[in-house]
């Protein structure tokens, strides 16, 4: 990390500068890199086809980005979490600024390519609501207007509210969908707004995780020397983020936490090697936890095989301690052990 990051294989011809030289797009495509596939999933399908396809050429203009660069980007993306202040803007107010710079008809090809995409997310979304919600809100809709609705989602979700759906208003808007014709693109905009406004953007608000806690798995992603670098950044610029980052990451430490079953679920999976390499670098009183799940024997094993090891790296202790952390998120995601937090009063299934 400190020589820099090689984000792929057009590192010849990448910005290659630095932070100030980013565009928002190579900013939003460098942490979602950091990120990763398993946490940056979630952020990617909260983007529309246009916005995928504009970080993702972001992406690989990357290059290489020095560790300055990097350290900039996340502390900079960090301080700006709390930030009270804002502005609201719509479509309307959108159009209205584009057409003061750009001509008439390119602004009305962007706006078109715009709505076409905000329909397809509206509709996309619907289907996470739940069906008993939607069908509270539709049963005092008209049945065209409901027909309408359920016309454009999964068919299993349609088939799903038409079921909670009183069974005269169901059958009536079932009629409907059987007989129904092009819908007016003023009316069709009417309802995709009206369902934006009272789904969509609430259920966008919901589902997005905190950035906090996204950034708490990129921290856990580090080496610890790096780690601890960005940390006393952020303390220095943003204490509070800083400080809630470091309560949501999960660390080696925190295996501590596990109850007598799950270490011991934990040690059976773990590879001997990687557990010896782990424990060797670990403080006292962690490698002495580990130790008295064990069998006597089976310590006493463990620690010569440690002693024989001679002298490793740091960096070798640092992945090894990072293998077995993911290993027990994996176990806790399958149900097999229970991974608690804040000591123990709050238990955390991932």
């Amino acid at each position: 990390m400190a020589a820099g990051v090689n984000f792929g294989p057009l590192a010849n011809t990448g910005s290659g500068g630095g932070f100030d030289q980013l565009s928002g797009a190579q900013r939003a495509a460098t942490l979602l890199l950091l990120l990763g596939e398993a946490e940056g999933a979630a952020i990617w399908r909260l983007l529309d086809e246009e916005e995928v396809k504009k970080v993702s050429h972001a992406m690989v203009q990357l290059g290489s980005l020095e560790a300055e660069t990097i350290e900039r980007l996340i502390v900079d993306f960090v301080s700006r979490l709390p930030s009270g202040g804002g502005i609201t803007s719509n479509y309307e107010r959108t159009e209205s600024l584009l057409l003061k710079i750009f001509p008439p008809e390119q602004v009305s090809s962007i706006m078109a390519e715009i709505k076409g995409a905000s329909a397809k997310r509206v509709w996309g979304s619907l289907t996470q609501i739940d069906p008993d919600i939607l069908a509270a809100f539709l049963r005092n809709e008209y049945p065209q207007t409901v027909a309408v609705v359920l016309s454009k989602v999964r068919p299993d979700y349609a088939a799903r509210v038409l079921t909670i759906l009183p069974e005269e208003f169901a059958i009536d808007v079932l009629n409907r969908m059987l007989r129904m014709e092009t819908v007016q693109k003023e009316a069709l905009r009417h309802i995709e707004e009206t369902l934006r406004v009272e789904f969509v953007s609430t259920i966008a608000q919901s589902t997005r995780r905190d950035a906090h806690e996204l950034m708490a798995d990129v921290f856990n992603a580090f080496d610890r020397q790096t780690e601890t670098r960005f940390l006393a950044a952020l303390d220095q610029g943003n204490r509070g983020s800083a400080k809630r980052i470091r309560e949501l990451m999960f660390t080696f430490e925190d295996l501590l936490k596990l109850d007598a079953g799950s270490v011991q679920t934990l040690m059976r999976k773990v590879e001997n090697d990687t557990l010896c390499r782990a424990l060797k670098g670990a403080e006292e009183r962690v490698r002495g936890f580990f130790l008295a799940q064990m069998s006597t024997r089976a310590a006493k094993n463990l620690n010569d095989e440690m002693s024989s090891m001679g002298p490793i790296r740091l960096k070798e202790v640092d992945e090894a301690q990072a293998k077995m952390t993911e290993l027990a998120k994996d176990l806790a995601e399958k149900g097999e052990i229970m991974i608690a937090k804040n000591g123990g009063e709050e238990e955390l299934v991932y």
